[in-house]
């Protein structure tokens, strides 16, 4: 059988890394192996934190709708609920934009919601 010589792959398998780890500091960018060892630890933490995002978005427009709920005047659980009541299908983030750069439209939505509420509620107690 004859010898297998794999300088070609192997050199393209290097370069490749190599290119990938452009811009880290130091050996991280021009050694293999560091490289590689570098490379590895950002992929996964890129894909941690991809989904990480998408947890801290939310939380801040939570925090967001919460703070403009309370100055109308209820709270941010009686606000959902509410929403769920009446049948409105928001999600968190266009309810945080439209808190911010659509204050009118969303007080209207806060008494709609509000009306709809105290509606339900005397409904039950009859």
């Amino acid at each position: 059988m004859s010898r297998v010589k794999r300088g070609v792959i192997h050199t393209k398998k290097r370069k490749k890394v190599i290119r990938l780890a452009k811009g880290f500091r130091g050996g991280r960018s021009k050694l293999f192996t560091q490289a590689s060892d570098a490379l590895k630890k950002s992929l996964s933490t890129s894909y941690k934190d991809r989904r990480k995002r998408k947890r801290d978005f939310r939380k801040l427009w939570i925090i967001r709708i919460n703070a403009a709920v309370r100055e109308r005047g209820v709270s941010y659980s009686e606000f959902i609920r509410g929403m769920r009541k009446a049948n409105i299908n928001l999600n968190r983030k266009v309810l945080s934009e439209l808190a911010i750069h659509n204050p009118q439209e969303f007080t209207r939505l806060v008494e709609e919601v509000k009306e709809n509420s105290q509606a339900s509620l005397t409904t039950t107690l009859q």
